[in-house]
């Protein structure tokens, strides 16, 4: 079935969309009408809010009421930062977006920063993402010659410019928090709120923050309206498209725009060609490395946010990492836990503890020394993951206690056969390489 695409209705094969082209679709029409009628800043946000725009990058916090929370007598400077640092393993959306419609991108984070009176936006990004990075300043400096940014917006009161601040690349960098502090030179540990960014964040200033899929909806809902916006989901509780990034045993790896609540069957079958090599589908993991597996029981759930939370589980950032009935969970399991205990910032006990050791134990299990306290070891390990400082360490949890819920048979077949019962396993499959889908 052929769905509206949205945020990625000016992606070609081999090159990002001009500002012409963006211009030609409706792009910046938005930012003209919000300045061009003087809609005030708090209409902005009560757009958003009543379009039930939630945040794309895994927290699925309301976007409007996020930026209603910046106070209309807080003190200036104000901050807005796009959050494209995108390290969650098997998401890639966000690197796709700014190859696709860079201008998209910049346009929404103008119109956040108009919503909460910010005068400097800031796109924060992983230093792999260099191509992408490289894009964003040379469109931002278009959009600047072209009136978009700097004082005076087109021709208004309103002024604010974009700059691009490249991470230091750890994991732990795209929490709100703890990005904020690499922001400053300070060492990205998250703080533990209050006060919130939106009332002291960057520089002891209001700052507000949203991933960069976010903020790319903005355009579209101001302009279309939020009614628009929430009949574009196929499920009632969603509202508007989804960037799903699909990785693993797929025929066809990649990012796709589709409706909130699309059935993950149709994801796999139809929009990434089938299970690869025929095989048959054991799980996923819907939305990430920090969501947890979801069996073949729920093939047929609608990808939105109600229907996966209904059955323990988390939409995340859309990232699907498909696993056949030849991949061993355990393995990918301890994969994922090496990848988490690597880049915890080591502030509190539970993770910078807890992980290694979770990771050992996998590690004894996958080569044949697993014992039976193992099992209750780990699901203990996970409990008190959740007593830790911010939601890194849960998000960790995820996958480990899902495998244990859903998958236990399977852990201890590699107990009582003394080993790995699928073999020797090869690494987690990854998204495509920067040049592809």
């Amino acid at each position: 079935m052929t769905y509206p695409r949205v945020l990625l209705q000016n992606r070609r094969p081999d090159r990002i969309a001009t500002l012409e082209e963006y211009r030609a679709s409706g792009g910046y029409e938005a930012l003209a009408m919000v300045l061009g009628v003087g809609r005030t800043r708090r209409e902005v946000a009560a757009t958003l809010e009543a379009a039930v725009l939630l945040g794309r990058g895994g927290a699925a916090f309301p976007t409007g009421r996020k930026m209603m929370s910046v106070a209309e007598d807080a003190p200036f400077p104000r901050y807005v930062i796009c959050n494209a640092d995108e390290m969650e393993p098997g998401t890639f959306k966000d690197r796709v977006l700014i190859h696709a419609d860079p201008h998209m991108l910049i346009e929404g984070i103008i119109l956040a920063g108009y919503a909460v009176a910010a005068t400097q936006g800031i796109v924060f990004i992983r230093p792999e993402y260099e191509s992408a990075a490289r894009i964003l300043e040379r469109e931002i400096g278009v959009a600047r010659a072209a009136g978009y940014l700097g004082p005076r917006i087109l021709g208004s009161d309103y002024a604010l410019d974009i700059v691009v601040h490249r991470s230091g690349g750890r994991y732990i960098c795209g929490e709100v928090t703890a990005q904020i502090n690499a922001l400053m030179g300070r060492r990205p540990n998250p703080q533990q709120p209050p006060p919130y960014p939106t009332e002291k964040g960057l520089w002891g200033r209001p700052t507000l923050t949203n991933n960069a899929e976010t903020l790319a909806c903005l355009p579209h809902i101001v302009r279309h309206g939020p009614e628009w916006f929430k009949k574009l989901s196929l499920t009632p509780g969603g509202a508007g498209t989804k960037l799903f990034c699909i990785s693993g045993r797929v025929n066809r790896p990649g990012c796709v725009e589709l409706p909130m609540g699309v059935p993950l069957r149709e994801i796999i079958e139809t929009h990434a060609g089938g299970m690869a090599g025929g095989g048959r589908f054991k799980a996923c993991l819907p939305g990430g490395a920090s969501t947890g597996f979801l069996p073949a029981a729920h093939y047929d759930i609608p990808m939105d946010l109600d229907s996966l939370r209904a059955v323990g589980n988390r939409l995340g950032t859309g990232a699907i990492m498909v696993f056949d009935q030849d991949c061993c969970l355990v393995a990918a399991t301890r994969n994922l836990i090496e990848f988490f205990a690597r880049e915890s910032c080591g502030w509190c006990t539970p993770c910078r503890e807890g992980l290694p050791y979770i990771r050992d134990l996998l590690t004894r299990l996958e080569n044949g020394q697993g014992r039976g306290e193992d099992i209750p070891a780990l699901r203990r390990l996970s409990r008190h993951l959740w007593k830790s400082y911010c939601a890194f360490a849960p998000g960790a949890a995820a996958p480990v206690e899902s495998l244990l819920d859903h998958f236990a048979d399977e852990v201890q077949a590699h107990i009582t056969g003394g080993g790995c019962p699928f073999g020797p396993q090869p690494r987690t499959p990854g998204p495509p390489a920067a040049g592809g889908a």
